[in-house]
């Protein structure tokens, strides 16, 4: 025990402004430079996903840390400012990246190189604000995205409209992070508390439930979430099923440059045997998603 202790207290950070980062905002994908190509796929999609805005349906975008990385976040944030996002889900690899883009206009290190001298993810602002907000958020009993899109608005940061955390919250949006303990690389550090990073992302856990709980006649789009966002989608939608919310009428889609397992059975072929519509979309994000945002947008 002590031993682990001293482990932690140990650790050596930096500051993020030292860091060389392979995202910059100019990476991302300007809204007024989308080219619509036929797709039947994607507009079948778009088609559902419109049908699910006009009957009051929930629409849950599900994402993993890529998204953001392949500079899609300009898009997101115009979908969920128009009302074709309802809850935007993410696991918390989205939510560093966004806080990173927010705070300096940049994100995503060279993993391989800092893994040499145990560099990787040590930038001192990210843990340390990061894990204060969420620490802050299990204080007052509210969730983890929303206590990061706090934190966002709080701190003031210079980049904060290109945060989808941030765009979300002011837009009322439903916002939920799904974490697995040791998974991301604020959990590196001794800022680091395990009881509030549980309790805030089990607080997001049920908010997502509670949107699954209506999901007739609405659309869960999984993109680039290979493990933690299906397994989090299948236990929340089993609760909503179990508590008496059987609904059939919706659709699933999963959007990767694979084709995963765990998105393959979780968001698709399952819930495609209790009568919902599978679409599985392959092709990556910086493709894919600017099509999606044309068909809805155009």
């Amino acid at each position: 025990m002590n031993s682990t202790v001293n482990i932690f207290n140990s650790i050596k950070t930096h500051p993020i402004s030292l860091r060389k980062n392979k995202f910059h905002l100019e990476d991302m994908i300007p809204i007024d430079r989308i080219c619509i190509k036929e797709d039947k796929k994607i507009e079948r999609l778009a088609n559902k996903i419109n049908d699910a805005k006009k009957s009051g349906g929930p629409i849950i975008f599900m994402i993993g840390g890529a998204v953001i990385k392949e500079g899609c976040s300009l898009l997101l944030i115009d979908l969920l400012k128009k009302g074709f996002i309802t809850h935007l889900a993410m696991n918390g690899s989205v939510s560093i990246h966004d806080f990173e883009i927010a705070m300096i206009g940049q994100t995503s290190e060279d993993v391989q190189d800092g893994l040499v001298d145990g560099s990787f993810g040590m930038a001192e602002e990210t843990l340390v604000d990061m894990n204060s907000a969420i620490k802050s958020g299990y204080r007052r009993g509210i969730g983890y995205g929303r206590a990061v899109a706090e934190a966002i608005k709080k701190n003031k940061f210079k980049y904060r409209e290109y945060s989808v955390l941030y765009q979300a919250y002011k837009a009322n949006v439903s916002l939920s992070v799904h974490v697995a303990i040791g998974g991301d690389i604020i959990h590196q550090h001794g800022s680091c508390d395990g009881a509030a990073l549980g309790a805030t992302s089990y607080e997001d856990f049920k908010l997502l439930t509670g949107t699954l709980t209506e999901i007739d006649r609405g659309v869960v789009v999984n993109i680039g979430s290979a493990v933690i966002m299906p397994e989090v989608f299948l236990k929340a939608l089993t609760i909503a099923r179990n508590v008496g919310f059987r609904h059939n009428n919706f659709t699933v889609a999963n959007m990767d440059f694979l084709d995963m397992y765990r998105p393959r059975t979780r968001v698709l072929q399952w819930p495609e045997s209790l009568g919902a519509e599978a679409i599985s979309i392959k092709g990556r994000h910086n493709t894919t998603i600017p099509q999606l945002y044309g068909f809805l947008c155009a």
